[in-house]
C-alpha cells in the first residue's frame, strides 16, 4: 500500500511507548543485581541469577516477531502486544521491589523480561507498518531519542529520590525505599507511554484482509516458526557471519557491565555490605554512572548520523568498540566514586555504536523480503554470549577474581577490544542473487 507520510508529531506518538518500555528496561538492569543481593544472593550467583533475562529473549523475540506478523484483530496487528506486554511489565515491576525471597525475585524478573521482549519486538516493526520508506530513518531517530530518555531518567531514578528528594539511602535488611518508588514510578510511566501510542496511532490493515487469513491458515503453527528460525542460522549471507562474531565478543562486554558494576563498586569502591548505608550509596551511585552512559548515547547518536554520511560504518563500529572496551576494563583500577564518570563516557559512545552500526552493516546484505526474518535471527548472537556469561562468569568471579566483582568488568573490556579487532574482517558483500 501506499503510506502516507507523518508528520513529525504522528511519528513521535507512535515511538513513544518506546520511552516506558527503556524505563522499564533501565531499572531492571541498574537495580537487579543489588534487589538479588538485598535478598542474600552471593556476588558468584549473580551471573546465574541474571539468566532468566537473554533466555527469554532467545525464546520470545523471534516467536512473538513471527506471530505478529500474522495477527490481526479489532486492536491491529502489534497493539495488542504492547498492550498484554505492557500491562504484565507493569504488574512485575510493582511486585518486584516486595520480594521476600530471592526465588519470588528470580521468577518476578522472568515476568518482568518476558513481558518487556513481547512489547518491544513488535514495537520495532512498527515503524516499518507506519512509515513509508523514506520516513523509516527518522522513525527509528525517534526511536533512539526515547529510548535514551527513559534509560537516563530511570538510571538514575534511585539516586535522585534520596539525594535531591531525601529519602533513607538504606533499607536496614530490605530493599530501601527509593528503589521501591522507582519501580513503582517505573509501571506507571511504562503502562501510561503504551497506551498513548496505542490510542493515538492506529494500524493499517491488511490489503486483502481474507488472502492475509488464508495465507496465515496455511503458514500457522508453532513448529513451522521455529524450523524457520533454526533454518535461519545456516542461510545467514556471509556478512552476517563475521557481523555474529563481533556481536558475540560485544554482548560478553556488555553482559558483565549489567551485572556487576553496580553492586561491584558498592563492594570495592565505596566499601559497602548488602544493607547498609554506604552499599545503598554505591548501588545508587551505579544508577547515576549508568545515567550517564545512556545520555552520552543519546547526545552521540546525533554525532553518528553526521559521520555515517563521511565514514564507513565498519571503521566507526570499530574504533568506537575499542573505546568502549578501554573504558570498561580501566573501571577495575578506578578507586573514587567521581572519576567513574570518565569510563562511562567511553561507554555511552560505544552503546550509541552498539545500537546502530551493526544493522547499518548488516541491512544491505539481507535478501528482499526477508530482513525482519534475518534480523531476529541476529539476536541469537545478542542473548547467546548473555546466557553463556550466566553460566560461567560466577565460576571465573570466585576462581579468578577471589570475589572482587570488578574483575569481571576488566574481562569485559578486553571482550570488547576483541570485538573491535574482529570488526576488521567484517566484508559488506550482497550475495548473488
Amino acid at each position: 500500500m501506499n503510506k502516507p507520510r507523518l508528520s513529525l508529531f504522528a511519528i513521535w506518538n507512535l515511538s513513544f511507548g518506546f520511552l516506558g518500555i527503556q524505563f522499564g528496561w533501565g531499572l531492571q538492569m541498574a537495580n537487579m543485581s543489588s534487589i538479588y543481593q538485598y535478598l542474600g544472593a552471593k556476588p558468584e550467583e549473580l551471573a546465574l541469577l541474571w539468566l532468566a533475562a537473554p533466555l527469554t529473549g532467545l525464546i520470545l523475540q523471534p516467536v512473538v516477531g513471527y506471530f505478529s506478523d500474522r495477527t490481526w484483530n479489532r486492536l491491529g496487528r502489534r497493539r495488542p502486544y504492547f498492550l498484554v506486554g505492557a500491562l504484565c511489565a507493569s504488574a512485575a515491576l510493582l511486585a518486584m521491589p516486595h520480594s521476600s525471597a530471592l526465588w519470588m525475585a528470580v521468577g518476578l524478573l522472568w515476568i518482568l523480561d518476558a513481558s518487556v521482549n513481547l512489547s518491544m519486538e513488535p514495537f520495532r516493526a512498527f515503524v516499518a507498518d507506519k512509515l513509508p520508506e523514506e520516513q523509516h530513518s527518522v522513525g527509528f531517530a525517534m526511536q533512539s531519542v526515547l529510548i535514551g530518555a527513559g534509560a537516563v531518567v530511570s538510571s538514575a531514578l534511585p539516586w535522585l529520590l534520596t539525594n535531591v528528594f531525601g529519602m533513607a539511602a538504606a533499607g536496614g535488611e530490605g530493599i530501601p525505599m527509593a528503589v521501591r518508588l522507582a519501580f513503582y514510578i517505573g509501571a506507571a510511566v511504562f503502562l501510561s507511554a503504551v497506551l498513548y501510542t496505542i490510542l493515538t496511532t492506529p494500524e493499517y490493515p491488511p490489503d486483502d484482509l481474507e488472502e492475509f487469513r488464508r495465507e496465515n491458515a496455511r503458514s500457522a503453527g508453532l513448529g513451522r516458526a521455529v524450523r524457520e528460525i533454526f533454518a535461519g542460522i545456516f542461510s545467514m549471507p556471509p556478512t552476517m557471519r563475521q557481523l555474529a562474531v563481533v556481536q558475540f565478543f560485544t554482548w560478553i562486554g556488555l553482559f558483565a557491565l549489567w551485572i556487576y558494576f553496580g553492586t561491584g563498586i558498592a563492594a570495592e569502591v565505596f566499601g559497602g555490605k548488602p544493607g547498609d548505608a554506604r552499599y545503598a550509596e554505591g548501588v545508587a551511585w551505579g544508577g547515576v554512572c549508568f545515567s550517564m552512559y545512556n545520555g552520552v548515547a543519546f547526545v552521540f547518536a546525533f554525532l553518528l548520523l553526521w559521520l555515517v554520511r563521511y565514514l564507513n560504518p565498519r571503521l566507526i563500529h570499530m574504533v568506537c568498540l575499542a573505546v568502549g572496551g578501554v573504558s570498561l576494563g580501566s573501571v577495575f583500577f578506578i578507586h573514587q566514586p567521581a572519576w567513574l564518570l570518565v569510563p562511562m563516557v567511553g561507554i555511552g559512545v560505544a552503546w550509541a555504536s552498539i545500537l546502530s552500526m551493526p544493522y547499518a552493516l548488516l541491512a544491505p546484505v539481507l535478501p528482499e523480503g526477508k530482513v525482519g526474518f534475518y534480523m531476529g535471527v541476529f539476536n541469537f548472537f545478542i542473548v547467546i554470549p548473555q546466557i553463556l556469561m550466566s553460566v560461567f562468569l560466577g565460576e571465573m568471579l570466585v576462581k579468578i577474581g577471589g570475589g572482587n566483582q570488578l574483575v569481571p568488568l576488566l574481562a569485559g573490556g578486553i571482550s570488547l577490544v576483541v570485538a573491535a579487532v574482529l570488526t576488521l574482517r567484517v566484508r559488506v558483500e550482497k550475495e548473488p542473487a
